[in-house]
């Protein structure tokens, strides 16, 4: 019943911009603490940037100063704001989730770690 749908991907010349969004459906009351994470090809995923429901946030090293998080609590979305992209900003890019809460019918449930399928960003001249 919840899912997290990603979209804003696609090809960016080096030093471009994209914003992605993750959104999630479902009869949703509450998301906890949420993510972006990214998968290079070869590669292990690692975590782009995390940001509570109350809007901290701890991002990587690498993306810091030109990626940016920040989350609508209203529209259960997410975005991030990426700037000064790099050819090694390329990869695919997955939102995270560590708990929702959400409705089936009238009952309250909670989920845990959920993650949508991914977005595919290419930094390329």
């Amino acid at each position: 019943q919840v899912q997290l749908v990603e979209s804003g991907g696609g090809l960016v010349q080096p030093g471009g911009s994209l914003r992605l969004s993750c959104a999630a459906s479902g009869s949703i009351f509450s998301i906890n603490n949420m993510g972006w994470y990214r998968q290079a090809p070869g590669k292990q995923r690692e975590l782009v940037v995390l940001i509570t429901r109350g809007g901290s946030t701890n991002y990587a090293d690498s993306v810091k100063g030109r990626f940016t998080i920040s989350r609508d609590n209203a529209k259960n979305t997410v975005y991030l704001q990426m700037n000064s992209l790099k050819p090694e900003d390329t990869a695919v890019y997955y939102c995270n989730a560590d708990r929702i809460d959400f409705y089936i019918g009238s009952v309250p449930h909670y989920g845990m770690d959920y993650w949508g399928k991914g977005t595919l960003v290419t930094v390329s001249s």
